[in-house]
């Protein structure tokens, strides 16, 4: 969601903030600022001030604005905004500072006028901010925000002796909730301290020992250091130049390893493409390949290679053991688990239960030490799938695994076992490569525990494997169905709501093609399994309402024939994914595209694709931004 990028160094490092949040926009913001320590000019020599510029515009502006005031600073700190705590707008944009207290017979516009002391930007929620609130107002200090943000910098403020570092140090002890934090204060011009608990940070370590930096994502800092310190929960980082220093929640001093991060900024050209969702639909062939690369056989150990932990128990000996799985996601992610536990169930044979993650952790579950916990995450720094994750392994279920797509994040360092998807950095809000590179992790996970469970002959294998090689080219055929599914989204533009059935493994398929079609173009799109039609939504049916049908030549085709009939009766306009065996015709009120094959239980990796051409066309169609869909934001560190 929201990013930060801070820095301390002997050169202007302006251009370098905002490069950095340029590289960060595609998780979503609606307002973004930087903040520096700028000469002071009426006596440069000896004292600085604290200069912020602020907006509610493109990351590009805020880079125009800076130009244009010709900002400049060695030390510094950026961000850009997902709101949370007060609506988009120019004072609740961070970076956030603190004046100290008002005295006494001041007014607020006076004091809003006072040289800044300190200033922050943050991540994250605090949810004690009222109560901080309350108490700092009694003090004297003058909010001028909505957010929760600002009680923090009038915090730290407060407990300021002289230090920064122990200051913040002091602060965080009284902090409830989530954050990664950033801080300047204008008597210590080199100086700039982080700190994190649920919120992502990392440190990032100049080439020459003259700079340091922090950011949010590795990627904000790609082309400026490889060098990468990722800090843990509870850490405090004092940021000077040419050194550092870290203490854990207990302000021990501690060592954190340094890795190398080869963050893939290149990927985040839009190259020839209108739009980064387009470019990321067409790169799914590559990126299940890349998945797949290097998988000669499903040997239990493919869940081993990313595993950051102490040597022990390997991914053979676990999935020996358990005998049930609980698949924790949010979202897309969700829903890829909803296509597994059908895989699961009939392929392993093994019990599988799918939760919303933000949902498991409040409610009352029975856990089971013989669990294997399964996360989904594109990004590995969900904050509901960490906090889902962390509560079952309090619950006393220690065998955890993850399937996602960065292998540094959170997530992964969390597991003791993973699978890294390479679907490449994913820069739409709408996921679309993410998801079908979990599906061909998650069915290998499939096989991989019917090996363990003695389920999967050596032909059965070899039969899986030929197929999922298979998936690139067949997924180049479905790519080349996208001319049909523009004229389907030109019938979508005037349309305010669609129906999407599915049913068995297609079923949440149709919920990823809902989502999308929302999320995107913002036509209100709900998925039902087609069975449940006659139990209510039917009566939603018109020939306004456009019902999508995924229709395989499965075990369930003459049922889901039914439930077409049913549409078509009471006047609905039917749009119909069939596989070319089906013998669906088009017809009046019938519109069909043929899939180039059947691919059996496979075929959810298929079948989701022309679902995100038709979102993608009908979005252009309404001229929605694609890629920024309002409200939303890429990577959801916040609960």
């Amino acid at each position: 969601m929201c990013g930060i990028v801070g820095a301390v160094s002997t050169r202007n490092i302006v251009p370098i903030l905002v490069q950095g949040l340029q590289r960060l926009e595609y998780r979503g913001y609606d307002s973004c600022g930087v903040a520096v320590h700028a000469a002071d000019s009426a006596s440069p020599a000896t004292s600085t001030r604290l200069k912020r510029l602020r907006g509610i515009a493109r990351v590009s502006d805020l880079g125009t604005q800076a130009e244009q005031q010709k900002l400049v600073g060695v030390t510094g700190i950026a961000h850009t905004r997902w709101a949370t705590h007060g609506a988009p707008a120019v004072a609740n944009a961070h970076p956030h500072v603190s004046r100290g207290p008002v005295p006494e017979g001041m007014s607020g516009e006076q004091a809003a006028d006072r040289p800044a002391r300190v200033t922050l930007v943050h991540n994250g929620i605090i949810e004690n901010h009222e109560a901080l609130r309350a108490e700092l107002l009694a003090r004297g200090y003058f909010f001028t925000s909505q957010t929760d943000t600002e009680t923090v910098v009038h915090l730290i403020d407060s407990l300021y002796e002289g230090d920064l570092f122990q200051a913040v140090q002091a602060a965080v002890q009284r902090l409830h909730g989530s954050y990664s934090l950033a801080v300047l204060h204008r008597d210590e011009p080199h100086r700039l301290v982080g700190a994190r608990e649920g919120s992502p940070l990392v440190l990032g370590l100049g080439s020459d020992g003259q700079e340091n930096f922090l950011a949010s994502d590795a990627m904000a800092l790609a082309g400026v250091t490889d060098q990468i310190v990722y800090l843990e929960e509870g850490d405090v980082v004092d940021v000077q130049l040419g050194k550092y220093w870290i203490t854990d929640r207990t302000t021990q001093s501690v060592t954190r390893p340094v890795k190398t991060v080869h963050a893939m900024s290149g990927a985040a050209e839009l190259g020839p493409y209108r739009h980064y969702m387009q470019k990321e639909i067409f790169e799914q062939p590559r990126a299940v390949a890349d998945t797949l690369e290097g998988v000669q056989a499903v040997v239990p150990e493919l869940f081993e290679a990313a595993n950051n932990h102490a040597p022990g128990e390997g991914a053979y000996a676990t999935f020996r053991k358990v005998d049930k799985v609980l698949i924790l996601a949010c979202g897309t992610s969700y829903y890829s688990g909803c296509v597994a536990k059908y895989w699961l169930e009939a392929i392993a044979k093994i019990p599988c239960q799918v939760e919303i993650a933000s949902e498991y952790r409040y409610r009352e579950s029975v856990p089971d030490s013989k669990t294997l916990v399964v996360t989904i995450s594109q990004s590995g720094e969900t904050a509901d799938t960490l906090a889902a994750l962390r509560h079952a392994q309090s619950l006393g279920m220690p065998h955890t695994l993850t399937v996602c797509n960065v292998a540094t994040s959170a997530m992964v360092r969390e597991c003791k076992l993973a699978y890294i998807t390479r679907a490449g950095v994913e820069i739409g809000v709408a996921s679309t490569k993410a998801f079908t590179t979990q599906l061909v992790g998650l069915f290998l996970l499939t096989l991989a525990l019917a090996r363990a469970r003695d389920l999967l002959t050596d032909e059965q294998e070899a039969d899986h494997l030929t197929a999922m090689r298979h998936l690139p080219m067949a997924l180049q055929a479905v790519l080349a169905l996208e001319p049909q599914i523009i004229d389907w989204a030109e019938q979508f533009t005037t349309k305010e709501n669609a129906l999407f059935l599915g049913r068995g493994l297609h079923y949440p398929v149709a919920l990823e093609g809902a989502l999308k079609l929302k999320e995107i173009t913002y036509i209100h799109a709900e998925a039902y399994a087609a069975g449940e039609l006659k139990h209510g939504p039917l009566a939603l049916v018109t020939s306004a309402m456009p019902v999508v049908t995924v229709a395989p030549n499965d075990a369930l085709l003459e049922k889901l024939k039914s439930n077409m009939q049913e549409v078509r009766a009471r006047g609905g306009v039917l749009y119909v994914l069939a596989d070319a065996d089906t013998h669906i015709a088009s017809s009046e009120g019938i519109h069909v595209i043929r899939m180039p094959e059947h691919y059996g239980a496979l075929s959810p990796i298929l079948h989701v694709v022309p679902l995100q051409l038709l979102a993608y066309h009908t979005a252009v169609a309404r001229g929605t931004d694609v890629d920024k869909p309002r409200n939303l934001a890429k990577s959801v560190t916040v609960e």
